[in-house]
């Protein structure tokens, strides 16, 4: 059993009698799921073993997004993913925040805003992209991850973005390159994206919760070159599966408190931080996203539905600038390990799927 699940076994049932009865559906949800991950309330799968035949019985998984028991396995097979589709270019990572005054507005109308966080930061992309003091042409294409967490497990909504530094021609099949230290420049970047974000939240009617001053400073936007991506990546697939606190950071959880390590950015050291369990399920309940929320999406011309394929586009890079096609190092695929027998080692074979059923 996982720390995190043991907090929520343990705390859980006060918090819904405490909160229950206003919470969103999707937070009870969560509770319930992470509470019963492997408990054989989703089923037990028995397999049997090809060699000694022993049967091996194996509790189902959730499969809820939120539970730090279902998402490892998911990190590294969307990481084996994403690293197959790396183009011979340099790449950027950028980084788009939310100022602070914004927060309690998104947090409690998350669909919305975190909707225009996507669109009002691609839409600001492309036209910027577009300008030919940068790249000249919209056609750019990316990847965006929605992160809502910070370390001590504050509400603090940001996107990453992981570009191709280039795009395609407007008027035909040419790659034309950024430059490898600039994408765009992103003060420009962060005006537009304030004014769209704006509109949409007038659009929404939800601008007369945010303060004037949210629309009056300036608001912040982060970019790095990244060499060709790899890192960045991987970076990326600790977080994408991974809930809003993993259980190797959590130290204790008695006294009706938890503790856990979160990182000191300024001080740049670890620091332990104590919170009465029901803040602790609290914080952690307001990283659940709106159900089929999809917090990674695709852009431009790595998103699934567009015309011109990852090969073409590598092609197309290689043919205009002379690229070896075999630039970007191969990334080995990962063999996919089977369930192994505990009595004798040798592979396990699905025998059959018991439903859970209610007791009476």
């Amino acid at each position: 059993m996982s720390a995190i699940q043991d907090i929520f076994q343990k705390y859980g049932p006060q918090y819904l009698a405490l909160y229950g009865d206003r919470m969103p559906r999707v937070h009870k949800k969560a509770i319930q799921d992470i509470t019963d991950c492997r408990s054989g309330s989703f089923g037990t799968i028995l397999y049997v073993c090809h060699d000694c035949q022993t049967i091996q019985p194996i509790a189902c998984c959730c499969g809820n997004r939120h539970c730090p028991t279902c998402q490892q396995k998911k990190a590294d097979e969307w990481l084996q993913k994403q690293m197959e589709k790396l183009l011979p270019t340099h790449y950027f990572l950028l980084t788009i925040t939310l100022p602070e005054q914004l927060r309690h507005v998104v947090r409690s109308n998350q669909k919305e805003a975190y909707a225009a966080l996507f669109s009002c930061a691609h839409e600001s992309l492309k036209k910027l992209a577009k300008d030919k003091r940068f790249i000249g042409s919209s056609r750019i294409g990316y990847l965006a991850v929605l992160h809502t967490w910070g370390g001590n497990l504050q509400f603090h909504p940001h996107l990453h973005l992981v570009i191709p530094g280039g795009a395609i021609s407007e008027e035909n099949e040419q790659w034309l390159p950024s430059r490898k230290d600039l994408f765009v420049h992103t003060k420009p970047l962060a005006v537009i994206f304030r004014a769209k974000f704006r509109d949409a939240m007038k659009k929404a009617c939800l601008i007369d919760q945010i303060p004037a001053l949210a629309w009056e400073q300036d608001w912040v936007i982060d970019s790095q070159a990244v060499g060709q991506g790899q890192n960045s990546l991987r970076y990326l697939s600790r977080y994408i599966f991974r809930v809003a606190i993993s259980n190797n950071r959590i130290k204790s959880y008695d006294d009706h408190k938890v503790r856990f390590l979160y990182k000191d950015h300024t001080k740049k050291k670890w620091k332990t931080m104590s919170l009465d369990a029901m803040e602790f399920i609290r914080r952690f309940l307001q990283h659940v996203l709106p159900t089929r929320f999809m917090k990674v999406r695709h852009y431009g011309f790595l998103n699934p539905n567009s015309r011109l394929s990852i090969e073409k586009i590598s092609e197309i890079i290689c043919l205009i600038h002379d690229v070896i096609r075999d630039l970007l190092p191969k990334i080995p695929s990962r063999e996919k390990k089977g369930l192994l027998c505990p009595r004798c080692g040798h592979g396990l074979r699905f025998l059959a799927f018991i439903p859970w059923r209610a007791s009476g």
